[in-house]
């Protein structure tokens, strides 16, 4: 399984120059898993040792999961995206915008206009519903924190259940992934822990981090506004395993996180997802300037994308494959379909980068998939 070179080559330069503690990759084609690297250790003081087994926190890599929950929520009860907001929630501060449209960051929600804590989801409502969008569609700006409790009403409205339970009985125990939103008890022997990253002194100077560090402006708030797991000491708890927050709640293996996208390909033998559904992961419905991560962001139905030079329609980014879709985590964690290819992809690891998009680490593994996997099938 392992005779990808270029792959293992890349992998092991993480450990040897980018200060990797514990990873795994996971890439798997047409319904199969063809690589699968694991090494290094689940804690510092290097008394676990990181297998193929291991979960950690993947921050936002959760969103392409708990998005595809509520397009095949809306696919079962016969809806589709292209409903208004207004049309289940009328008291949404802009409730003509589409599902699709909130779903792709166009709203203008990415910071409450007070805080309300992530353990309580009737407050964080009443906190969005309370708040004056910052714009509106056709701009659009990345809605890192308040995103999942947009997802999490919408889904009660539609099903009367929680986004977690959803998934876990639809999605997670049927294709039997290692991708959890709200961990049990059980598995939390499997959990890594988590590491900041340095601060990297060559990023201080981008307009994203420049408004980031800044206290008060709209980027730090969309980042500070929902409290309750703002640290990743925070995210080493298992008071934030156990919630299920669809924004960044997720706890998965690379493993899990690339066979899931295996799944958004129609290549798993239970073909979870409709056609349909597939068709709103990979269609895209903005890109252009991004407002919060202040650099060009394209995202479909609640994933992201490598976005476009509107002067030459070339891909600015490569983080997705050849027109895949996915999407990123906090430190580094990263998934993403790569339909031209049948591929999908997964990483995972305990010691972060501090990066807006993904750092080095991921780049080069991501470049060393579409050299070795991706350019058999060219």
């Amino acid at each position: 399984m392992n005779e990808y070179r270029q792959i293992t080559e890349a992998f092991q330069e993480n450990f040897r120059n980018y200060g990797e503690l514990g990873a795994s990759v996971s890439v798997w084609k047409e319904g199969r898993e063809i690589v699968s690297l694991h090494s290094g250790f689940a804690a510092a003081d290097k008394t676990r040792p990181w297998t193929e087994h291991s979960l950690v926190p993947v921050y936002s890599a959760t969103k392409g999961a708990a998005s595809a929950t509520l397009l095949l929520a809306l696919h079962q009860q016969g809806a589709s995206p292209q409903m208004s907001m207004g049309e289940l929630w009328p008291e949404f501060p802009l409730p003509y915008a589409s599902i699709a449209q909130m779903m792709s960051h166009q709203c203008g929600l990415a910071a409450f206009s007070r805080t309300a804590s992530v353990f309580d989801h009737e407050d964080c409502v009443r906190a969005l519903e309370e708040t004056v969008p910052a714009w509106q569609p056709p701009e659009h700006g990345y809605h890192p924190h308040t995103y999942g409790v947009m997802l999490d009403e919408l889904m009660l409205r539609l099903t009367g259940e929680r986004l977690w339970r959803y998934w876990e009985e639809c999605i997670r125990k049927p294709l039997n992934l290692d991708f959890y939103i709200g961990l049990p008890e059980s598995e939390w022997n499997r959990v890594a822990t988590l590491y900041p990253g340095k601060m990297d002194m060559s990023n201080m100077g981008t307009p994203f981090y420049l408004e980031y560090m800044n206290k008060g402006t709209p980027v730090n708030r969309a980042f500070n506004t929902l409290i309750g797991l703002n640290s990743v000491r925070q995210m080493n708890t298992p008071e934030a395993w156990v919630y299920g927050v669809p924004a960044f709640g997720g706890v998965a293996s690379a493993r899990g996180m690339a066979q899931f996208y295996q799944a958004c390909l129609g290549l798993d033998e239970l073909r979870v997802f409709p056609s349909d559904v597939r068709g709103w992961m990979r269609n895209v419905v903005i890109d252009g300037p991004d407002l919060t991560l202040k650099t060009p962001t394209a995202f479909s139905c609640g994933f992201m994308h490598d976005p476009a030079d509107p002067a030459t329609g070339r891909k600015l980014r490569h983080l997705f494959g050849s027109g895949g879709f996915g999407h990123a985590g906090a430190g580094g964690s990263h998934a993403f379909a790569d339909p031209a290819h049948g591929l999908s992809f997964g990483y995972a690891m305990n010691r972060m980068d501090l990066n807006v998009l993904p750092g080095v680490k991921t780049r080069n593994l991501i470049s060393a998939v579409m050299k070795e996997v991706a350019g058999e099938c060219s």
